[in-house]
């Protein structure tokens, strides 16, 4: 399995790794800092050597690097691998802005979706307890408060013992060796999380409800963009 350096520092951009294996335009490495599509978070685009890296999935134990078409890496090249990082950051502050959503709204969430420039939660509410104006306000007052987030990582057997820390009833947290990564923002929120965030929530800017709309009897859709 790779090594995957985007868990410990999602603020590493860049690093040299080896190619594993190669089959069509999909590459392994056996170190990565690209974030692959999970957890409702777009997978990262980027740089392997001299060719575009398209998107990046999970294939079983695998991260595979879906590089542009006539892309010709070779099994055992070392090469230098480079994230878009200015598309990761924006990511890492919509990700961390959820948090902050499912923190203010106080309802269980059963969907969710971070993309380039916005991102929604869908929770199990009533339509006229989701007022715009209010939400937008008290999100952005943790925003601006600066807390701090600290990743931290449990085993599969405390997880199971604390069913409340998986938020998202549409997502699992990655599980597989034999420990969870939780991420914290004391005192405003603590769950089950393998995405990649920012440091301090002042990181993510103030923000914007675009919309609030329903999208079926038990999935009322709040979502965020940047102000």
């Amino acid at each position: 399995m790779a090594e995957l350096l985007f868990r410990d520092d999602p603020y590493l951009a860049a690093c040299e790794a080896t190619v594993v294996s190669v089959q069509d335009n999909v590459v392994e490495l056996d170190r990565t800092v690209f974030y692959p599509l999970g957890g409702g978070q777009a997978g990262d685009t980027g740089r392997i050597g001299p060719w575009r890296v398209l998107d990046t999935r999970k294939g079983g134990e695998s991260i595979l690097h879906m590089l542009e078409p006539g892309a010709k890496p070779e099994a055992g090249m070392q090469v230098q691998i480079e994230i878009d990082w200015e598309r990761r950051h924006r990511l890492m502050r919509l990700h961390t802005a959820l948090h902050l959503l499912g923190a203010v709204v106080k309802a269980p969430v059963t969907g969710g979706r971070i993309g380039d420039d916005k991102a929604h939660l869908d929770f199990d509410i009533e339509m006229e307890k989701l007022v715009k104006e209010e939400i937008e306000s008290r999100v952005n007052e943790l925003v601006l408060a600066g807390h701090e987030t600290k990743p931290c990582w449990i085993t599969d057997a405390e997880l199971d013992a604390r069913p409340e820390l998986v938020k998202t009833m549409s997502v699992a947290p990655p599980r597989g060796e034999g420990r969870v990564r939780l991420l914290e923002i004391p005192g405003v929120d603590l769950q089950a999380c393998g995405g990649t965030h920012v440091r301090n929530t002042a990181e993510i800017g103030r923000l914007a409800v675009a919309r609030i709309r329903s999208e079926g009897k038990r999935n009322k859709r709040v979502t965020l963009t940047f102000a």
